[in-house]
């Protein structure tokens, strides 16, 4: 039996371990915006970190919860190189969700609010050290685990952080689940914009004065038609106006309104050719006036030869174990496009197999805990 089979098999025997933890980790609610509830989350797993030997700081933030940094250094040589895991605490759920959805175990998954985004890869992360600790076959480098808290909003007080410690690293394994339907691990993602367009025009009685008003909302459907159409599907470009809003009363011609505008890009090009598009938008009525804030927030995660090599290490380590995994890339973002756009090599989809992101549904198949935290092991030994 090789290191990687005497890992999984050990993971495997701590399943019910496995799940308990996730169970615990979901029931410690943590959206976005709960600073207090996202510290508490911390501070449990600092706990847990310290137990396992981790070096342990925290980066204290004003307004988003604290993030946490944990470090296991070779003793070979210290400070240098690495594999940087990136992870994040915070969810999409408000808190009091749990008390309409708790926790749920039902045909080999397991049902809960941030179960597989993604609380499960923070599991896979601690147990893969755990057993590698256990088994006295920790790797023969530095390993650093990134616990952020702002990610699902965009990373903002993170963000230095995190390009920080992979500039510090070798490359990135990045924590986020598995994707659908076929757990696939990602080798690319798209780049993230958002942006907003404000029209302004000027208020008049809509029907004592209505010729003497610039209608802001008409303006706007007319940006909302160019805006559009600058999708491009063979580039693999989406532009999506998502929400409109303007206007005070249905006498007044309306002198403002205001759409948000999501933007997916699979590279640079086209995100700077978006970007020109959106800002040089020009009026189409006599007194209009278009102004275009906003830009990318993320930068495309394109597919390289090094993410590719992670992935083929990836998927011979998997085959050792007894199962296989495929290679895809997705539209949404994540940590993993910041390092990946620094140059370091980045691996994204590590974390636990299932299903609804951000739905209702959401849910972590439980015999993936496992396996997936031996395939993590394995990548950090090899």
């Amino acid at each position: 039996m090789t290191h990687n089979q005497r890992v999984l098999a050990t993971l495997r025997e701590h399943q019910h371990d496995m799940v308990a933890d996730l169970t615990r980790l979901v029931e410690m609610e943590s959206p976005t915006d709960n600073k207090s509830a996202l510290d508490r989350l911390g501070e449990h797993l600092a706990a847990r970190l310290q137990h396992l030997g981790a070096q342990v700081e925290v980066f204290p933030q004003a307004q988003a919860g604290d993030h946490l940094r944990a470090r296991w250094e070779s003793g070979d040589a210290e400070g240098d190189g690495g594999l940087l895991l990136l992870c994040h605490m915070d969810t999409v759920w408000d808190m009091g969700t749990l008390a309409e959805r708790p926790v749920v175990i039902r045909d080999g998954r397991l049902f809960g609010p941030g179960a597989f985004d993604m609380k499960g890869g923070i599991v896979i992360a601690l147990w893969a050290i755990r057993v590698l600790r256990g088994l006295k076959i920790m790797p023969k480098r530095r390993v650093t685990l990134l616990l952020t808290s702002d990610e699902e909003t965009g990373s903002k007080t993170s963000r230095p952080i995190v390009e920080m410690e992979a500039l510090q690293h070798d490359a990135v394994l990045v924590l986020e689940p598995a994707q659908p339907p076929n757990a696939a691990l990602k080798t690319w993602r798209k780049g993230v914009g958002a942006y907003q367009v404000r029209t302004t025009g000027v208020s008049a009685h809509a029907g004592a004065a209505h010729d003497q008003g610039v209608n802001a909302i008409e303006e706007l459907a007319h940006q909302v038609v160019a805006i559009q159409a600058l999708t491009d599907y063979t580039a693999g470009t989406t532009v999506n106006v998502g929400v409109v809003s303007g206007g005070t009363r249905g006498n007044v011609v309306p002198q403002s309104a205001w759409a948000r505008v999501d933007v997916r890009v699979m590279n640079q090009a086209e995100a700077d050719r978006l970007d020109r598009s959106l800002r040089s938008l020009q009026p189409h009525l006599k007194g209009a006036s278009v102004e275009v804030t906003g830009g990318i927030n993320r930068p495309p995660m394109v597919r390289t030869a090094a993410g590719v090599s992670l992935f083929q290490e990836a998927a011979e380590i998997a085959s050792e174990l007894g199962f296989s995994v495929t290679e895809t890339g997705t539209g949404g973002g994540s940590d993993g496009n910041f390092t990946a756009a620094l140059g370091v090599p980045t691996l994204d989809g590590l974390g636990v197999v299932g299903d609804g992101g951000h739905a209702q549904h959401e849910n972590a198949v439980i015999s993936s805990l496992p396996e997936r935290a031996a395939l993590l092991a394995g990548l950090l030994r090899a």
